[in-house]
């Protein structure tokens, strides 16, 4: 039986063409980055499955149950198994061959966990916030700024298993690029670990770069001639797109401290150094939504003012303008009650003299108003 046999049997594969394909990738390097789509073209939630040697790839068609005891047997080499949204039933084979526990198998399948780093027994187990920008033309109070995804990650002395939960966070360039540098994969499983957090990291730089370019644009908005009149709902979704930037990346601080600090039996203290750097990248990004956060309270705070001194404004001029009609309605409504007995009824110029009287009382109105910024 070769290895994409075996794998059939551990997730539960059951199309014979899959299984093909499967035998074919583990024969040589993919090219063509398998991740990418919601679910494996394989047929399963395998995506790969390769055995590392010094580094380097090596070829295998032996039985899965074999190969890792062969693995095992040299103590040189590790498996790296790669799977994207795995089933209960097509993780349970894995969970058993690897002896993973149980709480972290549950984790691994239901997703929509925080990052986090727990250790069981000689296992590691590291989840991970995948984050990525979503382009639009014009960013509006209904637009979706940042998706997010899991990985979660198994690292034990020989092996790493990786669940990728969503449609973003492929990892097969990221594989691609550890197989063209023999020397750092050759480091083992903890090397894997660090190339998934500095992966996963630097994409939060790339997002919150991308958002910071829409909140330059909602504040250039708000702060132009009509400022008032911009949508506040922008700076709401952009505050909710943030938070979800937030929960991905805050939590995520202790766990690159463990790893960075902490001693680990599966993490060699030369690997440690690199996890110090990746922390070192993931306080930049804290320290940018922080302020862009704070920026944002502050974008909407000039907006709210802006709209209380444009009301205050119309309010001004309404009310301007009815003291202006004030004096022609009053006038007129004293006239207007029929009376017999009234000044100037029957006087000649009693009627042009109302209306001078109205137009001079509108005229001193209108130019006070005026001159005091009320219309």
């Amino acid at each position: 039986m070769s290895m994409a046999g075996n794998l059939r049997k551990v997730t539960g594969l059951s199309k014979v063409g899959g299984l093909r394909k499967v035998a074919r990738l583990t024969r040589r390097p993919p090219r063509v980055d398998l991740s990418h789509p919601a679910r494996s073209p394989l047929g399963s939630s395998v995506v790969n499955c390769v055995r590392y040697r010094d580094g380097v790839r090596v070829p295998e068609s032996d039985d899965l149950v074999d190969v890792l005891q062969k693995v095992r047997k040299r103590g040189d080499e590790f498996l790296w198994l790669g799977l994207h949204e795995p089933t209960d039933q097509e993780f349970a084979g894995i969970a058993e061959l690897f002896a993973l526990h149980p709480l972290a198998v549950e984790d691994a399948v239901e997703a929509h966990q925080r990052p986090k780093l727990e250790r069981y027994d000689d296992t590691l187990f590291a989840v991970f916030k995948t984050v990525c920008y979503v382009e639009h033309e014009e960013l509006t109070a209904t637009s979706e700024v940042v998706n997010t995804g899991e990985i979660m990650v198994f690292v034990g002395q020989d092996f790493v298993i990786t669940v990728r939960h969503g449609r973003h966070g492929s990892l097969g360039p990221l594989r691609e690029e550890l197989e063209s540098t023999p020397e750092q994969l050759a480091k083992g499983p903890a090397a894997v670990l660090h190339a998934i957090a500095d992966h996963v990291v630097d994409e939060y730089l790339n997002v919150s770069g991308s958002v910071q370019e829409d909140i330059d644009q909602v504040e250039t908005d708000v702060f132009a001639e009509n400022g008032a009149r911009a949508d506040p709902g922008r700076i709401y979704q952009l505050k909710r797109e943030l938070l979800e930037l937030k929960r991905a990346v805050v939590p995520l601080s202790r766990p690159l401290e463990e790893l960075a600090t902490r001693p680990i039996r599966v993490v060699e203290p030369e690997i440690q150094a690199y996890f110090r750097d990746v922390s070192d990248h993931l306080l930049r990004v804290k320290e940018q939504i922080f302020a862009f956060d704070e920026l944002l309270n502050s974008i909407l705070q000039a907006h709210l003012a802006q709209v209380t001194v444009a009301q205050n404004e119309d309010m001004r001029k309404i009310t301007a303008w009815a003291a202006i009609i004030a004096v022609p309605t009053m006038v007129c409504g004293v006239y207007g009650m029929n009376f017999d007995y009234m000044p100037e009824l029957r006087w000649t110029f009693g009627y042009p003299l109302v209306i001078a009287v109205i137009s001079v009382a509108c005229v001193v109105l209108y130019r006070g108003f005026r001159r005091n910024g009320w219309l």
